[in-house]
């Protein structure tokens, strides 16, 4: 059986954009989905929607939608990861529509990406595109928005962790008693 601590997986977690060209079987990528359904949402409205996409053709058009990031394009997988922003705002109105859409569908994405280290697959969330050309390469209606695209693979490389800055906690987290 497969586990890894979650702390683990957060300390190891890498954004990776180089991949094999190996293909990620079905059920492990149902698996990671399964997770990213698992995720908290607001009144439990689950306002997302996760489309796996392998097609060649679609990743290159969502490759140039993310601004040119050609490792888009060259992952086996790619997970557009979509908000229905309405669905959201049936409940919690204006503020579900702009802000808990947007957190849940958040969360759903980092549950995938630490869901696939379980099985060797690296990610890479990517969030730097242009909204109206990832709607249109995929042809969604307008109750959609695309939130993330995570392309993931088995890494062909994996990255070194890369030297990071982190805020000290006495600036960042303030406790009140």
């Amino acid at each position: 059986m497969l586990s890894k601590n979650v702390i683990e997986a957060i300390e190891e977690r890498r954004s990776v954009r180089q991949f094999k060209q190996d293909p990620i079987p079905e059920a492990v990528v149902s698996r990671i989905i399964g997770c990213g359904l698992k995720a908290p949402s607001a009144g439990n409205i689950q306002p997302w929607q996760f489309w796996v996409i392998r097609r060649p053709g679609l990743k290159e058009a969502l490759a140039e939608a993310a601004f040119g990031q050609e490792f888009v394009s060259q992952a086996p997988v790619v997970v557009a990861v979509l908000a229905e922003p309405a669905r959201s705002a049936t409940r919690y109105g204006y503020r579900g529509s702009e802000l808990y859409c947007i957190q849940d569908t958040a969360a759903a994405v980092q549950n995938i990406m630490l869901a696939g280290l379980e099985y060797g697959i690296g990610s890479c969330w990517v969030g730097a595109f242009d909204e109206k050309k990832v709607s249109k390469a995929l042809n969604l209606s307008e109750r959609f928005r695309p939130v993330a695209l995570v392309p993931m693979g088995y890494p062909a490389e994996l990255p070194a962790r890369r030297p990071r800055s982190q805020r000290p906690m006495e600036e960042t987290v303030i406790t009140v008693e």
